[in-house]
């Protein structure tokens, strides 16, 4: 997984429509100073110097799909008490879709509070119910689930084994998913696993997969042995069990396991990871991911959160930032059309001007480089347009190119005077030119202004088009047929 891809994904994730069915509750958190203890008991004395409130139980999965980028609907039961309100408050203040959340008098809406001092938790007071759902009003979600499913790419169950999940609900949700084929993804809890049979992936921890399928892990082969009970229980064709600091481990019928490292970092607080991960498995499996690849953006995710104190979110740009540290820098400069059409009007709304200039560069030179050179100086940032393998063939031939596209867009990211490369199938650059539209485009010396494809775009929009002489006798020609001249036999 590389930038260029988790760049796309979050491009397009305000296209993903998640729903998330399950237990919710509100996360309060008194912070203060513990300095003193009390002369009533043997106990610290807290000043709480600041309060605040946020989306708990599967409202933590629903806040981090949110922040994410995804269109997220909540299917739910609370109270119609003043947590009940306030949670219905915090959802539309982040614009969270809550028509499915049903209000039941006679349900107390949970409130966990936890007083935290210099940067631990000190004690944490709990206020719910536990009690499940009427028959009418479970009936009122069933139903809901069953006429609404075919709104959703995929479907979360976040299970906090506070009434909300049962038995009936399940199996709607895994009825309705099936009938339209979307993925169903569970964050389980106690140790009946059959109650989720037919779902896509379920995301249990360690701990939670020892007590599921009584087998005590201490190796990979007693991890395998937990998983093949558990998913042969539940009728799985997938499990991921998060490990802790050992990463996670995903188990496939088709494709086995693949034991993914954890992301290092410092630990401050574990708590809301598991929805963290929930809510990056299900924006990567929506759009497209592999099952590996999916879980591979959730370790990033978790590994991010876990170094923040509490419940908290984890940002498109954070997570972008971290995978970008785990390789070399030149990811940084190769995007997508889509991502890379978002960064200039950003940059253009800054005053920037835009070079842009295409080619094969195949067998990078010199006469490359100073091309480069002399078309980033007409501008603020220069954008390299790079013709693809497929491309290439088509204009030079079968036996071109000799450099594949992956390795020639990291050879050109790698120049400090190329600041972008997007790599194009098409035959010109007329595609990239129209939609990024920029105030310079730079060709080379050997085309007439009459020859520039885009020439009238940019000068339509106020640019113009800049022809930059070549080195003489440097190309990629001379180099094939000076090797051919020494080495042939």
């Amino acid at each position: 997984m590389d930038r260029s891809t988790v760049e796309t994904l979050f491009a397009h994730s305000a296209e993903i429509r998640c729903l998330v069915v399950g237990d919710l509750m509100l996360d309060e958190y008194l912070w203060g100073k513990a300095d003193r203890i009390s002369p009533e008991a043997p106990v610290l004395v807290v000043d709480v110097v600041r309060e605040e409130l946020r989306l708990g139980g599967a409202g933590n999965v629903v806040n981090n799909l949110a922040a994410l980028g995804a269109q997220v609907s909540v299917c739910s039961v609370v109270g119609d008490d003043r947590n009940g309100r306030e949670l219905l408050g915090q959802f539309c203040y982040h614009h969270i879709d809550t028509r499915a959340i049903f209000q039941d008098p006679e349900r107390r809406t949970s409130r966990k509070t936890r007083v935290v001092a210099a940067h631990q938790q000190i004690v944490r007071i709990d206020r719910e119910s536990r009690d499940a759902l009427p028959a009418a009003v479970e009936q009122q979600l069933c139903a809901w689930i069953a006429a609404n499913a075919k709104e959703f790419k995929v479907i979360v169950l976040s299970d906090y084994n506070k009434g909300v999940v049962t038995p009936a609900v399940i199996a709607s949700v895994i009825s309705a998913a099936a009938a339209i084929n979307i993925p169903v993804l569970v964050d389980p809890k106690g140790t009946d696993y059959a109650r989720y049979g037919g779902a896509t992936l379920l995301t249990p921890n360690r701990k939670e997969a020892e007590a599921a399928s009584g087998i005590h892990i201490t190796d990979t082969a007693s991890l395998a042995q937990a998983a093949e009970v558990i998913m042969n229980v539940a009728g799985l064709s997938h499990l991921l069990v998060t490990r802790s600091e050992e990463g996670m481990s995903l188990f496939s019928r088709e494709n086995g396991v693949v034991h993914i490292p954890t992301v290092a970092r410092e630990v401050f607080d574990v708590s809301g990871a598991g929805d963290t991960v929930l809510a990056a498995l299900a924006v990567g499996i929506a759009a497209g991911f592999t099952m590996a690849e999916a879980a591979r953006l959730a370790n990033v995710a978790a590994g991010i959160a876990v170094g923040k104190l509490g419940t908290s979110i984890v940002t498109p740009q954070e997570i972008i930032d971290t995978v970008s540290r785990a390789h070399k820098d030149s990811y940084a400069k190769i995007k997508s059309l889509d991502v890379l059409v978002g960064l200039m009007t950003a940059e253009k709304s800054r005053g920037k001007r835009i070079v842009f200039t295409n080619g094969c560069f195949d067998l990078l030179h010199a006469g490359h480089v100073k091309y480069l050179q002399k078309a980033r100086s007409l501008g603020d940032l220069l954008i390299l347009g790079l013709n693809s393998d497929t491309s290439v063939r088509r204009l030079k031939g079968p036996k071109r190119p000799l450099i594949d596209q992956d390795e020639r867009a990291h050879l050109l990211a790698a120049l400090d005077c190329v600041d972008y490369v997007v790599v194009f199938d098409e035959d010109t650059p007329l595609e990239l030119i129209t939609a990024l539209e920029p105030h310079i485009l730079a060709k080379g010396g050997d085309y007439s202004l009459d020859q520039v494809v885009g020439r009238d775009l940019v000068e339509a929009n106020g640019g113009r088009v800049e022809l930059v002489d070549f080195v003489d006798g440097k190309s990629t020609t001379n180099i094939i047929e000076r090797i051919l001249e020494l080495y042939s036999v």
